[in-house]
């Protein structure tokens, strides 16, 4: 096999990633050439796939460096049930990681339950809820996500759109922790470019989905030919139609970047992806301080969802306030907006009686003393 820059480069990060998790090299023997056996209990890397070119790009650099390095390797496939045929493409990426040698390799179909918060966030809920519970049951040690520059890019500029803060400007972080499962991105260096260079290199085929609205250069996400000038009224109507029945991300891919790299004159994506990786470090920081702040002034709830001491908090900085009871009302699971953070923190700095803050799912926060509750509002009819 020939290894052009692009796979070398993919190679030297999966196995960076591996490494930085503690998945080197089994034993003295994989450092020699030739080919060796993996043992049957070594450590397992999932490579969560759905036939895409981004994670057949890994599912193939994955195999070929766990193999090197005496580790087993697999794959999780998830089918939403979402396009008609999902069960023939999920059936096809299986076999194509087959192909690739990797084992086991596990499909599983999810039903994705519509809450009203968008049918992309609930997949995704409903995509990482099956993934996890696929790595429990092989007792992986790892799921890689082939998540590229692109995508890190895309994701600041929708945390953008839809919030603020450091938060939507970190990006996705390279490694994190999900329902005691942990999973890791090492292709963020990568560009979309660069994992559809690797599937051409290795000559492996891979699925586009429709909602993504990729499309051959010099045509709009209707189809329609816009090299030559102007589009025509119709035509022109139908690109609009076509981006708006498409994701906000896929838009974001297909409008809103190319606009930004022709008004800047230069690569957007690399200066977004690069910029996250220099937020993340002041938002690991921040969280850090936050976690502090809350561990400080947590108390017993005594039947509540949670009890804050004022005395605790008051002193801190709104940036690890404001931080501090958005992670605590989390991991109370009560789901807060901005607004509502914001009120129970004017209970904090500025009391002067007002009510309760009320909160999703029938619960408020209120005041008594130098207590924050957080509860039921049916639990606690006598407050």
């Amino acid at each position: 096999m020939v290894y052009t820059a692009r796979l070398r480069k993919a190679v030297g990060q999966v196995r960076a990633t591996l490494e930085s998790l503690g998945l080197g090299r089994q034993s003295a023997d994989f450092a020699r050439h030739g080919e060796h056996e993996t043992a049957a209990d070594a450590p397992l890397v999932l490579v969560a796939c759905s036939g895409g070119r981004d994670s057949m790009a890994l599912a193939a650099v994955a195999a070929t460096v766990c193999a090197s390095l005496g580790l087993r390797c697999g794959a999780v496939i998830v089918d939403h049930g979402l396009q008609s045929g999902s069960d023939t493409v999920a059936a096809d990426a299986a076999e194509r990681c087959r192909a690739l040698r990797l084992d086991p390799v596990v499909v599983r179909r999810v039903q994705v339950v519509h809450d009203g918060r968008g049918t992309e966030s609930a997949a995704r809920d409903a995509r990482y809820a099956a993934v996890c519970k696929v790595a429990r049951e092989t007792g992986a040690a790892v799921v890689l996500l082939a998540h590229t520059r692109d995508d890190q890019a895309e994701t600041v500029l929708l945390g953008l759109l839809r919030s603020a803060g450091v938060d939507a400007l970190a990006g996705m972080p390279g490694e994190f922790e999900r329902d005691g499962v942990r999973f890791a991105r090492p292709l963020l260096d990568l560009s979309r470019a660069d994992t559809t260079g690797i599937c051409e290199d290795l000559g492996l085929t891979w699925w586009d989905d429709p909602t993504n609205g990729d499309v051959a250069a010099g045509e709009d996400i209707a189809g329609v030919d816009i090299a030559g000038g102007d589009m025509p009224g119709e035509a022109a109507d139908a690109a609009a139609d076509a981006a708006r029945a498409l994701p906000l991300r896929s838009r974001v891919r297909h409008e809103l970047i190319p606009f930004m790299e022709m008004f800047a004159g230069g690569d957007v994506v690399t200066h977004l992806a690069r910029g996250s990786r220099l937020v993340r470090l002041d938002k690991d920081y921040l969280d850090m301080q936050a976690d502090r702040a809350m561990a400080a002034a947590r108390l017993d709830p005594q039947g509540d969802l949670l009890r804050l001491d004022v005395r605790a908090l008051e002193h801190e900085h709104p940036a690890i306030r404001l931080r501090a009871l958005a992670h605590a009302l989390a991991g109370a699971g009560v789901a807060a907006s901005s607004a509502q953070i914001d009120a129970i923190d004017r209970l904090i700095v500025h009391w002067h009686g007002q009510g309760p803050v009320n909160l999703p799912s029938g619960c408020s926060a209120f005041r008594r003393k130098h207590v924050i509750r957080v509860c039921q509002d049916s639990h606690h009819a006598n407050r």
